[in-house]
């Protein structure tokens, strides 16, 4: 089983990134989806989560209007569209995948400067 996400990198206040996951080796198309985040010193916070045929999402407050989740299972893939972001958003970003096990990916650094 592997998830790997790409996509991170280092930009300005209001810029955007399109977080990438690419999931195998499990039924990727039966799993709910999330993107979780972790900044230094704290523990993780869900961002976003979506529903296995991608019919319904939900976001964390702090994220909604600016970040969009979305899957193709077709390709085995879950997305973060992160736009307008604040130096607030800095932190380590997760993809997450759940049925009755759950599976977690390495992270990758999303870097906002102001």
């Amino acid at each position: 089983v592997q998830l790997v996400e790409s996509g991170g990198g280092l930009v300005h206040s209001g810029e955007s990134l399109r977080l990438t996951c690419a999931a195998s080796g499990f039924s990727f198309s039966d799993y709910e989806l999330s993107w979780f985040r972790q900044k230094p010193g704290k523990g993780r916070e869900l961002v976003a989560t979506i529903t296995t045929a991608g019919a319904d999402t939900n976001y964390a407050d702090f994220v909604k209007g600016r970040f969009t989740i979305s899957r193709d299972n077709s390709k085995n893939t879950i997305y973060l569209q992160m736009n307008n972001l604040k130096p607030e958003d800095t932190a380590v970003y997760y993809c997450f995948a759940v049925r009755v096990q759950a599976y977690w990916g390495q992270g990758t650094q999303v870097t906002v400067s102001s």
